[in-house]
């Protein structure tokens, strides 16, 4: 089995998927911390696998990663070398991901951002795409050539919920869903409003745009990221919701570098 996990900088996410076919078997969430030391590492997967009745040493035999807080790549690369998986990939612009990047400077790219460009091109083909939300709000694009042009990052929806309560003490503890209407009735819908259909009408325009500016109007549009259903209520810009779509881009660099 191979073991793909993305660690974010709020959440990390890790799945168990077939080697061969990229199939998910079994997926677990859990809070990033920076400061995690490899056996804690080791100490939650095994946990994680104890509860579905696997076994961590002898149900993975290889592994990849995809990393955006660098303080945790020692401890991941340490705690894959106590598993035994010490050639695991670390996805980043200077592996062999087989992206086209069409930009200035490729080395910036993010190693979540090739993975989900790299699985929406394979799964959708191109033009296509990807609207992460994570901490970040991450927009990336593949144009009809299947090149990686770039795309946009915004503050998230959590993120940017929680500055504002941070600084308005009374709209605080308003749950981010998808409101009925835009226009609000009372605080805590204005504040949902504002927030939850705040973030799908920035995606539509900021979509709009790039499709305008590689010439694809009819560019598949892929949502992904733990808010992505929250989001897809209020609006139809979504063609699919792929909550598997950085691992599968993960296995995927790994199945092609093997």
């Amino acid at each position: 089995m191979f073991l793909a996990i993305d660690v974010g900088n709020t959440q990390t996410t890790i799945g168990l998927l077939d080697a061969q076919t990229g199939s998910m078997q079994a997926s677990w969430r859990m809070a990033t911390s920076a400061d995690d030391t490899a056996d804690e590492l080791l100490g939650r997967l095994h946990g994680f696998f104890a509860v579905r009745g696997l076994d961590l040493r002898t149900h993975v035999d290889s592994a990849g990663i995809s990393c955006v807080v660098p303080s945790l790549i020692r401890a991941w690369r340490q705690a894959f070398g106590q598993l035994g998986l010490d050639d695991a990939l670390f996805v980043s612009a200077a592996c062999e991901h087989g992206l086209t990047v069409d930009m200035p400077n490729p080395q910036q790219l993010g190693a979540d951002r090739i993975a989900n460009a790299v699985a929406a091109l394979d799964k959708y083909g191109a033009p296509v795409i990807v609207v992460d939300y994570g901490t970040a709000t991450n927009i990336d694009v593949v144009d009809a050539r299947g090149a990686y042009r770039g795309g946009a990052i915004a503050p998230g929806l959590v993120l940017s919920a929680r500055a504002l309560f941070a600084r308005a003490a009374k709209l605080a503890n308003t749950p981010l869903v998808a409101p009925a209407q835009a226009l609000g009735y009372d605080t805590e819908t204005a504040i949902q409003s504002g927030t939850v259909i705040g973030a799908a009408a920035m995606a539509e325009g900021l979509v709009r745009r790039i499709r305008e500016e590689i010439d694809a109007p009819n560019a598949t549009c892929v949502a992904t990221g733990g808010l992505a259903y929250v989001i897809a209520e209020a609006t139809d810009l979504f063609d699919d919701i792929d909550q598997d779509i950085t691992l599968r881009g993960i296995w995927l660099i790994w199945k092609r570098s093997h």
